[in-house]
């Protein structure tokens, strides 16, 4: 584990930090070839390569305004064998997005296992041997960024080292950890930013006290009327509640309902 080695990098005491950051900020879908490329500069000279994925749950690999694959025509991921974007079973079946799932912080791993500056049982419990041997061992040592973003979205992101003969990669995560993370959350969040295409939920939605408590019983299977007699109210007030929050939320029926309000932190992780 890299028991608290998280240092600040070098780069952040450098004057320039903010320049590094407007860098790779995306306000237009043609920002982002510059962007990427910025980043893949900045890894390449501290030997590392770069493979983003915005959505861990979409098939739809991250592309410039001209519809041109990042991982490809940018970070150089061009072999078929290293086309890991291709892969629909990507994020069920390799353990780089399952981490990023359970953690929020930047984090390391190498033959070993999955290491993060602070005690992570989820990430520990990982098992990499299965994988390994799928993927041949290349890149065993990785410096990896999860990304959550609004609605429950989570962007995995790796910096795998290129000289596999560095010593020790506490020490190559320590000075490159920060640096990495700040610039991959900020063009990962433009990234999304410019590329949603339709409005998930109502700019201004906001639930109720009594909505988002009744949504909160609902979640963990309490029918209407025993959340009724929870909260002191009749059935039908507790049905009114949850089909106000739904068309609030624009959610379809009961079940969406409580996803939605679950991605966007109304139920929190109490229940």
């Amino acid at each position: 584990m890299a028991n608290g080695q998280t240092k600040t990098c070098d780069v952040e005491r450098d004057p320039d930090w903010d320049v590094l950051l407007e860098k790779v900020t995306i306000r237009t879908a043609e920002d982002i070839r510059e962007a990427a490329t910025f980043l893949h500069n900045i890894a390449q000279t501290r030997g590392f390569r770069v493979a983003l994925c915005a959505d861990i749950a979409s098939g739809r690999p991250m592309m410039d305004a001209e519809g041109n694959s990042l991982n490809s025509d940018v970070f150089g991921w061009v072999k078929h064998s290293e086309r890991w974007w291709k892969d629909t079973q990507y994020a069920l079946h390799s353990p780089v997005p399952r981490a990023c799932r359970y953690e929020s912080e930047p984090f390391w791993c190498d033959e070993s296992g999955f290491h993060s500056a602070t005690p992570n049982e989820f990430l520990r419990e990982i098992d990499l041997g299965g994988y390994n041997a799928r993927t041949k061992n290349r890149y065993p040592k990785l410096i990896i960024v999860p990304v959550h973003l609004p609605f429950g979205q989570v962007s995995a992101n790796s910096f795998p080292i290129i000289a596999q003969d560095s010593g020790s990669f506490a020490e190559q995560f320590a000075k490159y950890g920060n640096l990495f993370g700040a610039l991959t959350r900020r063009l990962i969040s433009g990234y999304v930013s410019v590329s949603r295409t339709s409005s998930y939920i109502a700019s201004d939605c906001r639930l109720s006290r009594r909505e988002a408590e009744c949504i909160r019983w609902a979640s963990i299977g309490k029918t209407d009327e025993e959340i009724g007699e929870i909260i002191s109210v009749c059935r039908s007030t507790v049905r009114y509640h949850i089909s106000r929050a739904g068309e609030k939320l624009h959610a379809v029926n009961r079940t969406q309902t409580v996803f939605k309000a679950t991605q966007l932190g109304y139920l929190g992780n109490s229940h």
